[in-house]
């Protein structure tokens, strides 16, 4: 099986790279900087699990198809991401997508046809140093992936058989769009939260309402989730509010760092994505409404919008 790999980056060069270590046919679509970064030095992981460096095979244009692609990008690349994959989508091409949320399945599914996208997600915390090294920051390394129709059950049998030869731990879901909407449920009271209040979870739970509000915004989540037919299960809400109000933790979404660094949010794809399917359920929620607008204020600071 031939995959493709958007992208090396955090989670597509961790998980590219433990496959192309255990001779998996991977190439990776890349700009050409990033090409030639990987040809001169091969790719680099720095892990507790085991590091890795290895000589990979890079492409800068697709232009034929590939059995499979993993597409691991930011949402506010999605659209040119779908651009540089659409050469390698041939008629049984899998594409398995593992952003963050539930609306890059409607727009992928809206270019190559819903046979095509399985879901995905993935838990597992890395960044990339000066050096361009993936390091690994903690022993967390799952990938989760599931057919969405029952036409898809066998290839998506037949990627996971294939993919487990990675040795990172591979989950072969049987409810993949629950497994997706909890994660979104959480995904995006946890950056609601700690973008509104500028802080991490363990400064907001210091508060007089902290914890309240925190609540609040999770029940806001999880009714959406209801309404669109996917409540999260106990087994999972449990741990969710563990994580949310736990006192003296340090943990931030990604989408707070990516304030802090003044760079480009996820917020549209993820609290405007829940707000709006609130909104058309017919569910309050009045906590994603200012968590939105308070992202949306600081695009139009950082864009300059707000001078206009």
């Amino acid at each position: 099986m031939r995959i493709l790999v958007l992208g090396a980056g955090g989670i597509g060069g961790y998980f590219g790279g433990r496959l192309a270590a255990s001779e998996v046919d991977v190439h990776f679509l890349v700009r050409p900087p990033r090409a030639e970064l990987l040809d001169r030095e091969g790719l680099s992981i720095i892990s507790p699990i085991g590091d890795l460096r290895i000589p990979v095979r890079t492409l800068t244009a697709a232009t034929s198809p590939f059995d499979a692609v993993l597409l691991a990008c930011k949402a506010y690349d999605l659209d040119a991401a779908m651009d540089a994959i659409a050469p390698a989508v041939g008629p049984s091409t899998l594409i398995l997508p593992l952003l963050n949320g539930i609306r890059q399945l409607d727009l992928l599914d809206t270019r190559f046809g819903r046979e095509h996208v399985l879901g995905g997600l993935c838990h597992i915390g890395v960044t990339i140093n000066e050096a361009g090294a993936i390091h690994h920051l903690n022993k967390l390394q799952r990938l989760t992936l599931g057919p969405r129709t029952e036409g898809q059950v066998e290839a998506a049998e037949g990627l996971h058989k294939v993919l487990k030869r990675g040795g990172f731990d591979l989950v072969l879901s049987g409810s993949i769009m629950q497994e997706l909407w909890e994660k979104f449920t959480f995904l995006t009271t946890y950056a609601g939260m700690t973008t509104l209040m500028r802080a991490p979870i363990g400064a907001i739970m210091a508060t007089q309402e902290g914890e309240a509000i925190t609540l609040e915004m999770l029940e806001e989540c999880s009714a959406t989730a209801a309404a669109n037919g996917h409540a999260p299960r106990s087994e999972a809400l449990a741990p969710m509010i563990s994580s949310l109000t736990e006192r003296g933790s340090p943990g931030t979404a990604s989408m707070f760092r990516d304030m802090t660094r003044n760079g480009p949010t996820e917020h549209e794809h993820i609290i405007g994505d829940m707000f709006l399917r609130a909104r058309a359920a017919n569910v309050a929620a009045p906590l994603l409404r200012v968590s939105l607008a308070n992202m949306q204020s600081y695009t139009a600071m950082r864009t300059g919008l707000a001078s206009h």
